[in-house]
């Protein structure tokens, strides 16, 4: 019986250390968040870094990324799991090729934020279109064929990555 009882005491705090980190919450600081962009030429690529602080006591723990558009891409990044008192960088590539004008764009950070569950990263810029004139689709599709060649892969898709349909039930 002393025996169990000595397993109990030991086993039971290992236990209470083993908690959920996901269900502790905590607070986080965006540097620079609601960004202006100077104006930039259409087909240009933007370079966005967002500095995340997690000002709280417990790691701050990324789950989604979700960005506006699908011509923010989120290159490689550490902060899904950010320590308590750390900071990380969130790197993102913004590409201007098929936007004109004013665009404002919302990067959703989900986590365990203490007052809400998600958090909105904010930017906008001005795209200005080169010598006045826009181009459509037809033309953006041939200047791409002729930068890569065969457009058909960027388009569609490899052959293995063709995704899936669902049939008639």
């Amino acid at each position: 019986m002393k025996r169990y009882i000595l397993v109990f005491l030991f086993v039971l705090p290992m236990l209470n250390a083993c908690v959920d980190l996901r269900k502790e919450k905590t607070t986080v600081e965006v540097i620079d968040n609601n960004r202006h962009y100077y104006p930039i030429q259409m087909g240009q690529k933007l370079e966005i870094l967002f500095h995340v602080k997690n000002t709280g006591k417990h790691p701050l723990i990324i789950s989604d990324i979700i960005t506006s558009c699908g011509c923010l891409v989120l290159s490689k990044s550490n902060i899904n799991n950010i320590p308590s008192g750390d900071e990380a960088v969130l790197s993102l590539t913004y590409n201007s090729a098929k936007n004109v004008g004013y665009v404002k764009h919302y990067i959703t950070l989900y986590g365990n934020f203490l007052t809400d569950v998600k958090q909105e990263l904010i930017f906008d810029v001005n795209v200005v279109p080169d010598a006045l004139y826009t181009k459509d689709y037809e033309e953006l599709y041939k200047e791409e064929k002729e930068k890569y060649g065969d457009v058909k892969s960027l388009v569609d898709g490899n052959a293995n990555n063709q995704g899936y349909y669902m049939g008639d039930h």
